[in-house]
């Protein structure tokens, strides 16, 4: 078996990535003492709401970064599942497969990522729905909920405050969940550590006969 070293994060996208984790724990904890204020004592009301708020912009911030980084150096096709579905449907089959069977009994992984191909096609799918419509739609709703009194008219039209607090909230939820199932799609590696390195160096060791 030979090792060889394959390049799949540029630093930029690691800086990215390290900030973008920061933000999301920072907006998780804050919301949830803003959410069950009566419950957790981590902090004052206020704080939590400014922070809250800080972390949010931040966030923004961070999505304008990631967009204009992956649009200029024409790395965005990684996060495009492929169109043709009788490509693309057999190959999210054969992932699936090893996910709920095949790493269990030692299979290799069918996908092999490198820098230009660096997600299989449920990671696609996946980061796509996340990036292109989840988190848009999650910073909208922040944004809205950010100065109420400003937004009015638009929430009006969404369906008053508690429809767009639901959705912010339900969005919330989603997010946590995929965190839990990102964490562990990171110990699949090789080793158990093998991909959260390489989100550090930038570099990742695949094996060959």
């Amino acid at each position: 078996m030979k090792m060889h070293r394959v390049e799949l994060h540029p630093l930029p996208v690691r800086i990215w990535h390290w900030a973008n984790a920061f933000c999301f724990f920072g907006l998780i904890v804050t919301g949830a003492q803003i959410r069950y204020r009566g419950i957790l004592d981590w902090m004052s009301f206020r704080t939590a709401v400014d922070l809250h708020n800080q972390f949010g912009f931040l966030l923004i911030a961070l999505f304008l970064v990631w967009a204009a980084y992956y649009l200029s150096t024409g790395l965005m096709k990684v996060y495009i599942p492929d169109l043709n579905l009788l490509r693309y449907i057999p190959k999210a089959f054969q992932q699936a497969k090893y996910y709920g069977y095949g790493i269990f009994i030692g299979e290799p992984n069918p996908h092999h990522a490198t820098r230009d191909h660096k997600f299989n096609p449920m990671q696609q799918m996946a980061y796509f729905g996340i990036m292109f419509l989840l988190l848009p739609l999650q910073i909208v709703s922040g944004v809205l909920l950010w100065d109420i009194d400003r937004f009015a008219g638009i929430i009006d039209r969404l369906g008053g405050i508690k429809a767009v607090g639901s959705v912010h909230l339900f969005l919330t939820i989603v997010f946590v969940a995929f965190l839990f199932v990102h964490v562990y799609l990171t110990t699949l590696g090789p080793t158990k550590l093998t991909h959260i390195k390489a989100m550090f160096t930038g570099f990742e060791e695949e094996g060959s006969l």
